[in-house]
């Protein structure tokens, strides 16, 4: 790999950006490239005048990387059928709806429970699994659990939404928090997630807006 022979790793730094090593491949929500350099800092607090990168408004605007109370619970829920099982954590789920939108009698909001492994083919359940941008979905058949899939390390400025991020990327959280999966997973960054530094879908009701991203 080009800048170095490491991974590409993710640091939140305390009240302040991430800082990413070692990325070749960041992209806008168009599929351009951004260009990057060995160490870059990547905006967090949803306020910079230069996003995707931090200009240090997060110190003007008193931004805390801290987790907050009333979050969703970090845990793996499991809704076992016939063909397939299938694996949620709605703790670090970011809402894009790609289960909900693509496969609704599987995934049926608003229900108790809201997963039917049952209501579709478990070959077409498991594409859909595997568009789930975060981690929060996964799935088990015939034995094996599938929750990482092989791609190359990249991250993905979503529109209005949070960093996408792939290709087993090493988190290097200071507070320990580590993602469901460690090959995808989502990373707030318009400043209001209560489960930081993963995204909780917050930017999609606080109607945070990036323009040129």
């Amino acid at each position: 790999m080009g800048n170095s022979e490491g991974k590409l790793t993710i640091e939140p730094t305390g009240n302040g950006p991430y800082l990413v090593s070692n990325l070749e491949n960041l992209r806008n929500s168009r599929g351009e490239a951004i260009e990057t350099s060995p160490v870059i800092a990547l905006c967090r607090c949803g306020h910079s005048g230069n996003k995707p990168f931090c200009d240090r408004t997060h110190a003007k605007v008193g931004f805390s990387g801290d987790k907050l109370e009333g979050r969703v619970a970090d845990r793996v829920d499991d809704y076992e059928g016939k063909e397939i099982t299938i694996h949620d954590n709605r703790g670090v789920c970011s809402h894009a709806a790609h289960c909900s939108d693509d496969l609704p009698s599987v995934f049926m909001l608003g229900k108790e429970p809201w997963i039917d492994p049952n209501s579709a083919d478990a070959e077409e359940i498991a594409t859909v699994i595997k568009m789930c941008p975060s981690g929060a979905l996964s799935y088990t058949r015939r034995g094996v659990l599938y929750k990482d899939w092989d791609r190359e390390p990249a991250i993905t400025v979503s529109q209005d939404g949070p960093y996408r991020v792939v290709g087993s990327c090493v988190l290097k959280d200071p507070d320990g928090s580590e993602p469901e999966s460690k090959e995808h997973y989502t990373l707030c960054r318009c400043g209001g997630s209560k489960n930081k530094p993963f995204c909780d879908g917050t930017h999609w009701y606080i109607k945070f807006k990036d323009e040129k991203n």
